[in-house]
């Protein structure tokens, strides 16, 4: 099984989870994923996931110059964000406590 598959399901926890430490950029982010591990990311991923976060309330964006071209959108964490963090949180803590039960390696 491919990696894709299983981060499918915890991606938007991840994006989530560096958003909410510090107002960032969608470039930025994807490095930030990277050096997380990631190595799979790629933008084409990550927007679109950005998109459906924002949309659903979950993060907010404000365009910002920046100093090495275009102005950039950086995105933060709304209260309903954090609500949805905390969530994942408690459900990856009790998804990660029930699939050790079952052994494994």
């Amino acid at each position: 099984m491919k990696e894709t598959q299983l981060l499918k399901g915890v991606l938007d926890g991840c994006v989530l989870q560096i958003i909410s430490q510090k107002e960032i950029y969608g470039y930025e982010l994807v490095q930030e994923l990277k050096e997380a591990g990631f190595s799979t990311i790629v933008g084409g991923t990550v927007y679109p996931l950005l998109q459906k976060l924002e949309k659903n309330g979950y993060i907010s964006g404000i365009m910002k110059p920046s100093q090495d071209g275009p102005d950039r959108k950086y995105f933060y964490l709304t209260p309903d964000g954090q609500d949805y963090l905390d969530a994942f949180w408690e459900q990856w803590s009790d998804l990660v406590e029930k699939v050790g039960k079952l052994g494994g390696n």
